[in-house]
């Protein structure tokens, strides 16, 4: 399941986003499922040790939050900054989700 969740981070195109719930939802429909957990998802974005290679700071929250990235929020903000895929409308949690 991570090795499908990773295949499907490294189709995310350079400067756009998707969300927990998107990834789900493609994930559920490469299984044959009615659907999928999106925490399912971010559990296995969430043990991506080659975040460089594999590009997991590209998927956000369904509201627009920079969560679960373990390379550091900072980092996340800078990467997605550097793709021009940045919003105003993506805010840092108060608690973080990352490990």
């Amino acid at each position: 399941f991570r090795k499908a969740v990773w295949e499907a981070l490294c189709q995310i195109p350079y400067g756009e986003v998707v969300t927990y719930g998107e990834l789900a939802q493609k994930m559920a429909v490469l299984h044959n499922r009615e659907r999928m957990s999106a925490q399912a998802v971010g559990g296995a974005v969430g043990h991506n040790a080659i975040s460089i290679i594999i590009p997991c700071h590209r998927v956000v929250g369904a509201n627009g939050s920079l969560t679960g990235y373990a390379g550091g929020i900072d980092k996340k903000i800078k990467l997605l900054t550097h793709e021009g895929a940045y919003s105003k409308s993506f805010f840092v949690p108060k608690k973080s989700t990352a490990p």
